[in-house]
């Protein structure tokens, strides 16, 4: 199996290992553990300040009190469910923070339930993308595989995004969980969540509508096409492989990308897939020493993700299923 889009063996050069890598790309375990380091501070601070942002966008919305204040709170939720999201995947991770009570409960309180993800469920599911990229039990090997393709398909899956076609695909679930006994008391606790959020929304404003227009609708939205986007990112058009470079895609990063798709240095995917136990406040130390290595290489590079996308979007639409579920990472 091969793809257009994987990299040139020359641009994957043989150099594991060396003197401060293993032959899977991971530091070796003596240099290894300062990067391992959690900030619990920082990242308390972090969680923080997201919902001090959206407190400040709903403030902002019911003081000015006109509709263009209503259009801009709602765009910038889109990266900021974002930031939701990917503290959460950090969560899901073990690595928010180091007491493992405290990481599990602001991960499932804080982040996973108030952006309706049942985290135990999601942690499963991405803990087998890591152990095989595009292997027989990648849970999103349609989402991924659907690439290259041609500009009009990946518009149809846009444009499905945002008019919430996708969303309603993820939210319709939640409810069917009420059904399952496996699956009841996570759909319970996620959707009284859901409604405790309206209710304080409602109190504390007066507006019924704060919840739907500046909370679920986003979701429902416009964070799928950021979040289509920054997946697709990271392993469109890939293949299976021992050598992450062929699973995983590495674009420089800039301001502007971190901002709307891939904030808390996720856009250091590469880094992330050969050693999944780094904290994300660590992963540009962790991307340098594979620059060092000569493992990560100018040309296996992309300069940005609009180049990135234009080599996705280079070839025609693959036959087979394209999926809509958007956890990615």
């Amino acid at each position: 199996m091969s793809s257009p889009v994987v990299a040139d063996p020359a641009a994957r050069p043989d150099v594991l290992p060396t003197d401060r890598l293993l032959v899977n790309g991971m530091l070796r375990p003596e240099m290894r553990s300062n990067l391992r380091k959690i900030a619990n501070g920082r990242n308390a601070l972090s969680v923080f300040s997201l919902w001090a942002c959206f407190a400040a966008l709903v403030t902002a919305t019911v003081v000015v009190d006109t509709w263009w204040v209503v259009v801009i709170a709602f765009v910038l939720m889109g990266p900021l469910y974002s930031r939701f999201l990917i503290l959460m995947h950090e969560a899901a991770h073990k690595l928010l923070f180091s007491n493992k009570r405290w990481n599990d409960w602001v991960g499932t309180w804080l982040l996973a339930y108030p952006t309706f993800t049942p985290i135990s469920l999601y942690r499963r599911g991405h803990f087998a993308h890591h152990k095989e990229e595009f292997g027989p039990n990648e849970p999103d090997i349609a989402f991924y595989g659907g690439y290259p393709c041609d500009r009009a398909a990946l518009r149809r899956r846009l444009v499905r995004d945002a008019v919430g076609i996708s969303g309603w695909k993820n939210f319709v679930p939640l409810f069917r969980g009420l059904k399952s006994s496996a699956f009841r008391r996570i759909s319970l606790s996620i959707i009284a969540v859901q409604l405790g959020l309206w209710a304080a929304l409602w109190l504390a404003t007066g507006r019924w509508w704060i919840y739907p227009v500046l909370w679920w609708l986003p979701w429902m939205t416009e964070w799928r096409v950021l979040n289509r986007l920054r997946a697709i990112a990271e392993h469109g058009g890939l293949i299976a492989g021992g050598d992450r470079r062929v699973t995983t895609h590495h674009v420089r990063q800039n301001w502007l990308a971190r901002f709307w798709i891939v904030p808390f240095h996720t856009g250091w995917h590469l880094a992330h897939h050969v050693d999944m136990g780094i904290p994300w406040r660590n992963l540009p130390r962790f991307h340098e020493e594979l620059v060092r290595a000569g493992y990560v290489t100018p040309s296996l590079t992309y300069p940005n993700y609009r180049a990135l996308w234009r080599n996705l979007t280079s070839g025609p639409a693959p036959h087979g299923p394209v999926a809509t579920d958007q956890r990615g990472g």
